[in-house]
């Protein structure tokens, strides 16, 4: 059987089995739910493992196998346009449909005395106190870490990437032996990374059960009444810039059929479903985009981690979605302007959310803090943010990926997704 049927087989199982058990369920002192946690965590250690050595010496290797310096700029430079053409077309897919379902306002009044606060929001509003728009220059702060290994070590891939990007920069300035020997070290690294990326996607079925049991057990399905409204809207509009505005894309200016694409990048997909991470995601994105749609080494280890950790597309889209909701419920009629602050700021807090304490909730409250509203309002979307980052990583990881086809495809390989 495919490993993407396994995959989904996987995850009805974890709906059926976090359902029925729910967080009490047990033999003894034997919980269910504990094994839920013991198996995802598990797994997503063991993806985890992988980030760091796969980011360094994919860049690394991206880059040194170039040969000409001359191309490193062209292939940023298309990367770089790619991310944030679709990250703002995002966002204002979600700024459109918002304004048109207007998901926090029912029967013309807000909902905030309708739904009221669905969590306690005293450790949420701790983390974010004092925050705002100058936490902004903490995104590029990051990228030049004090200590690489402190940065690895912390999770802080923009840090990780810039060095990586220097260090193969000057690598193919390097001539004769010493620059054979260090760029067949660095591919060599690569090859035994993908290797142990192909071991520990063996067991991905078993990761991903865990993992997903884990949510529906601990949060259940009645959650998502009350929001209903809302979690759809997000819904709508992260389908439609995965299934309309992404296909275009694949197809116009790729010039490859969509649905390959879409075929190719099943476990990818399935996986940062489960995981929530595009960056733990990465090693089963690189084996899909090279394995299976057929894009070059020297292009997906380039523009893959890179895009992990600045090309958040869905998450922009979310964030704009998410802000615009709270202003509806408490009653707030943004104008033109303050919407149009919102889409920049979505755009900017979206390329840095990865290294930000709290993810997404804290580039939410930059936003609230931006347009004069109370960060108490984020506790509005606690109940659904943790099955709606699924889907929102889903779209990221599938967004990078399109853009390594793209880009592979204006690069000139003809073999990319030609079945």
């Amino acid at each position: 059987m495919k490993l993407h049927w396994q995959i989904f087989i996987a995850i009805a199982l974890a709906v059926a089995a976090g359902v029925t058990t729910g967080e009490t369920a047990g033999i003894g002192s034997f919980l269910f739910y504990d094994v839920y946690v013991f198996l995802g965590t598990l797994f997503l250690n063991a993806l985890k493992m992988l980030i760091v050595p796969l980011i360094l010496s994919s860049i690394i290797c991206g880059i040194g196998n170039m040969g000409e310096l001359s191309g490193l700029g062209r292939l940023g430079g298309k990367t770089v346009s790619y991310y944030l053409f679709t990250s703002t077309v995002a966002i204002l897919i979600g700024l459109m449909l918002v304004n048109i379902i207007e998901p926090g306002i029912i029967d013309g009044e807000p909902v905030r005395d309708r739904v009221g606060l669905s969590a306690d929001t005293s450790e949420i509003t701790a983390k974010i106190e004092g925050r705002g728009a100058s936490d902004l220059s903490g995104i590029f702060l990051r990228m030049v870490p004090t200590n690489i290994v402190a940065a690895a070590a912390q999770g802080q891939m923009l840090g990780l990437i810039f060095f990586g990007l220097l260090f193969g920069y000057f690598l193919c300035q390097l001539v004769g032996q010493r620059k054979e020997v260090l760029l067949s070290f660095w591919n060599a690294v690569l090859d035994v990374m993908m290797k142990m990326t192909d071991l520990v996607m063996k067991f991905a079925p078993v990761g991903v059960f865990g993992l997903v049991a884990k949510v529906v057990a601990s949060s259940g399905l009645a959650a998502f009444l009350p929001l209903a409204y809302f979690f759809f809207t997000v819904l709508f509009a992260l389908a439609v810039h995965l299934f309309v505005i992404m296909p275009l894309l694949l197809r116009f200016v790729g010039g490859v059929k969509p649905s390959r694409h879409f075929k190719a990048m099943v476990p990818a997909l399935l996986t940062s479903f489960s995981t929530s991470s595009s960056s733990a995601t990465l090693p089963i994105t690189l084996d899909c985009v090279e394995n299976n749609a057929g894009v070059s080494n020297k292009t997906s280890s380039f523009v893959l981690p890179l895009g992990a950790t600045i090309n958040m597309d869905g998450t922009a889209l979310y964030e704009c979605v998410a802000a615009m909701f709270i202003a509806q419920a408490y009653g707030l009629d943004l104008s033109y302007s303050e919407q149009f602050l919102i889409v920049i700021t979505a755009l900017v807090t979206s390329i840095g959310v990865a290294g930000i304490p709290a993810a997404s909730l804290v580039a939410i409250s930059i936003i609230l803090t931006t347009i004069g509203l109370p960060l108490e309002g984020i506790g509005l979307i606690l109940a659904v943010d943790r099955v709606l980052d699924m889907c929102r990583t889903s779209v990221n990881v599938f967004s990078d990926s399109c853009g390594a086809v793209i880009i592979a495809r204006t690069e000139g390989e003809d073999q990319v997704l030609r079945g």
